[in-house]
C-alpha cells in the first residue's frame, strides 16, 4: 500500500514536470494521496487535521521571515542597493578572472540576499549578459553562477533553506553557519583555484555591455545604497536575531527610496506587497521582482510539504525506507545514507523544500547530535536539490540566466562539497574501525 501511495505522488509530480504546470498541484495531489493513506490506516480526520497542523507548526517562524524577505528583496531593488552592488561588482570583471569572478561576486549576493533564484535573476542575469558580450563559454559561466547562488543559498542568516533546516533541526542558525562554513572551506578553495586555471584559457574580449548605464536610467547610483547590506551583514556577524537585522535592513532602504531614490512613502507600501517594477525593459528583465506577494507561492509550497511530515510521522508511510536507509547507514557511514537519501529524494520531490523535509524525516535518527545532522542536510539535501535537472532548484534559474542545461556539469560547488564530505566521513570510519581493531588485539 505504502509503495502504491509514493508510486502514485511520483506520477503526479512527472505530470507536472511534463506539463509544465506549477509544482503545487502535484504537492495539494500528494497531500489527498497521504490523507487517503491515513484513512486507510484507521486515522479519523480530525487525528490528521492535528498531524497536518504538527508538521506546519514547525515552520510557523519561517512564514513570518517569508514575508520579511519579500519587503527586503523589494526595497534593496528599489533603493538601489542590489544596482549598486552589480555595478561596482562589474567593474572588476574582466575575460581572463571573469569565471571566478562570476562565481566570487553571486557567492557574494546569495549570502547577502539569501536568495537562489533572486541573486539568479540580478547578478546572475547580469553575469551571463556579460559572458555573452566577452565571448566566455556559456556553460562555465552558468557553471559559475548555479555554484555561486547556491553557496550563498546555503549558508545565509536570511537564507530559507538554512531557517528551515534550522527549524526542524532545533537548531542555531549562526552555529550551524560556522560549521557550514567549516565543512566548505576545502570544496570553495578548491573551485576558486579551477576557475582561475579555466580562465587561463579564456580568451574573450573586453566587455561592451554598459550596465552601470542601463540602471543609471532609474537609479540615483550612490555608495550609501550599500548601506542596509552593510546593516544586515554586521548585524549577522554580531548574531542578532535574523528576524530584527532584517527589519532593520528593511526600514533603512525604505529610508533610502524616499531620500535617495524619491520614492513617495505611498508607492513604497506598494512595493512592499507587490515588489519593484521598472518602466524600462531592458531593466525590468534583470530587476523586476520581490515584494510579499512573490514570497506566496514559496509559502504554499514550504506549507503543504511541511504538512507531509506530520501525515508521515503519525502514519508510519515511511517506516520501510527508514529501516532501510538505517542499514545503509552502517556500511557508508550515516553521512553516505543521509546522500543518498538525498539524491532519491530530490529526484522525486522536484524541489529543495520538499527534498529537505523528505531527508529529515527518513533520516533524523541516524545522527543524535542536533547540531551535526543540520549541517549533514546542509551538505546533502539542499546542494543535491540543483543537481537534478528536472528539478525546479536547477531549471529555474537556468531558465532565468538564459544558460545551457549542460552549465550543471560545471557547477562545481554543488559536486566538491558532498564529495569532501562524503571522502573524509569514510576515511574517519576507517581510522575508528581501525583504531577498535587495534584495541581488540592488545587487550588479547
Amino acid at each position: 500500500m505504502e509503495m502504491i501511495v509514493i508510486a502514485l505522488f511520483c506520477g503526479c509530480l512527472l505530470c507536472c514536470l511534463l506539463f509544465q504546470a506549477s509544482i503545487l498541484w502535484a504537492l495539494t495531489a500528494g497531500l489527498c494521496l497521504f490523507l487517503f493513506y491515513g484513512r486507510k490506516q484507521n486515522c479519523s480526520w480530525k487525528q490528521l487535521a492535528g498531524m497536518i497542523l504538527s508538521g506546519i507548526r514547525t515552520i510557523k517562524n519561517i512564514m513570518l521571515v517569508f514575508v520579511l524577505i519579500g519587503m527586503l528583496t523589494a526595497l534593496w531593488r528599489a533603493s538601489g542597493t542590489i544596482p549598486v552592488i552589480i555595478c561596482y561588482a562589474a567593474r572588476l570583471i574582466r575575460p581572463q578572472i571573469f569565471i571566478l569572478m562570476a562565481f566570487l561576486l553571486n557567492c557574494m549576493v546569495s549570502v547577502l540576499t539569501g536568495t537562489a533564484f533572486g541573486t539568479a535573476a540580478t547578478m546572475g542575469v547580469t553575469c551571463m549578459m556579460m559572458a555573452q558580450a566577452m565571448q566566455v563559454n556559456p556553460v562555465l559561466a552558468g557553471g559559475a553562477v548555479l555554484s555561486g547562488i547556491y553557496f550563498g543559498d546555503r549558508c545565509s542568516p536570511v537564507s530559507t533553506s538554512a531557517l528551515l533546516v534550522s527549524e526542524l533541526t532545533g537548531t542555531d542558525i549562526f552555529v550551524n553557519i560556522r560549521n557550514m562554513c567549516r565543512t566548505a572551506l576545502v570544496p570553495f578553495l578548491l573551485l576558486c583555484i579551477g576557475y582561475a586555471a579555466a580562465g587561463f584559457f579564456t580568451r574573450g574580449a573586453e566587455s561592451g555591455t554598459q550596465v552601470e548605464a542601463v540602471f543609471a536610467r532609474e537609479f540615483r547610483l550612490h555608495w550609501l545604497a550599500l548601506l542596509p547590506a552593510v546593516v544586515i551583514f554586521l548585524l549577522s556577524v554580531l548574531r542578532i536575531n535574523v528576524k530584527k537585522a532584517m527589519l532593520a535592513s528593511i526600514l533603512l532602504a525604505a529610508l533610502l527610496c524616499t531620500a535617495l531614490q524619491g520614492i513617495d512613502i505611498l508607492e513604497i507600501g506598494k512595493l512592499l506587497v507587490f515588489g519593484y517594477h521598472a518602466g524600462d525593459a531592458e531593466l525590468a528583465a534583470m530587476l523586476n521582482g520581490g515584494g510579499i506577494a512573490s514570497m506566496c507561492k514559496v509559502a504554499a509550497i514550504v506549507c503543504i510539504s511541511s504538512s507531509y511530515a506530520g501525515i508521515f510521522k503519525g502514519t508510519g508511510l515511511l517506516e520501510g525506507a527508514k529501516q532501510g536507509i538505517a542499514r545503509l547507514s552502517g556500511r557508508i557511514t550515516p553521512y553516505g545514507a543521509i546522500l543518498c537519501t538525498s539524491v532519491l529524494s530530490a529526484m522525486v520531490a522536484c524541489n529543495q523544500t520538499l527534498t529537505i523535509i523528505l531527508v529529515d524525516q527518513l533520516c533524523r535518527k541516524l545522527e543524535p547530535e542536533h547540531s551535526r545532522f543540520a549541517v549533514e542536510l546542509e551538505d546533502s539535501a539542499v546542494v543535491i536539490a540543483p543537481l537534478i535537472p528536472w528539478s525546479i532548484a536547477s531549471a529555474a534559474p537556468l531558465a532565468a540566466i538564459g544558460a545551457p542545461q549542460a552549465s550543471l556539469m560545471a557547477a562545481g560547488f554543488l559536486y566538491l562539497l558532498p564529495a569532501w564530505r562524503l571522502g573524509t566521513e569514510l576515511i574517519s570510519s576507517s581510522q575508528r574501525t581501525a583504531a577498535c581493531g587495534s584495541d581488540r588485539i592488545k587487550r588479547v
